[in-house]
């Protein structure tokens, strides 16, 4: 039995030790070598140094000077521990009535726009970092009416951070709504006392 025994423990902390530590820590420092930014989550840092967010996980946005990113089904909204979408069909009533209630807000803020069906939708994940160029310039106006700015502009500013689809058919165009609020901060800092997102 002994016999039998040895080499199973040997082999199980050789593999153990080959494919549990050593090509972890192979790739993992290859990782922090050659992408450091994505090894690490894609973290965005403010001027100060401080960490905002990820260039790969929704947040919410709620202020109006601000892009708003998609709804969010993931715990209590972009939580990363919770990520999933709702699973919801679409017949179910309670889906309905919030897409509906989240579509009569829309048309409120924007009459007589069509409403980018992004807008009131979830992503799978529940933490989709990016919305529709539809989406962003469905909410211009009312970015360009908070700040005070001309609605062309801020139209200009969506246009530039808009991000083809990988090698030109992979994917949609889209924008990340991070990296959209910062460059709209940067261009056309918010009234006083109304900083943050």
């Amino acid at each position: 039995m002994l016999s039998h025994l040895r080499p199973a423990l040997v082999s199980m902390g050789l593999f153990t030790a080959l494919l549990g530590l050593a090509y972890p820590l192979a790739v993992n420092g290859v990782a922090q070598a050659a992408f450091p930014s994505q090894a690490n989550g894609s973290l965005v840092r403010d001027s100060g140094g401080r960490v905002i967010g990820s260039a790969l996980i929704g947040q919410a946005f709620a202020k109006p000077e601000y892009f708003h990113s998609r709804p969010s089904a993931a715990g209590n909204g972009y939580d990363a521990a919770a990520s999933s979408g709702s699973n919801m069909g679409p017949l179910n009533d309670k889906l309905i009535a919030r897409e509906k209630t989240d579509a009569s807000a829309l048309r409120a803020e924007n009459p007589g726009a069509a409403i980018p069906a992004d807008a009131v939708t979830t992503s799978a994940s529940g933490l989709d970092p990016d919305i529709s160029p539809a989406n962003a310039r469905f909410q211009a106006p009312r970015i360009a009416k908070a700040r005070g700015v001309p609605e062309n502009e801020v139209t200009t500013l969506i246009d530039r951070q808009i991000q083809q689809p990988l090698l030109g058919f992979i994917g949609q165009p889209r924008v990340n709504v991070l990296a959209l609020n910062r460059a709209l901060d940067a261009r056309f800092p918010p009234i006083a006392g109304k900083k943050g997102g």
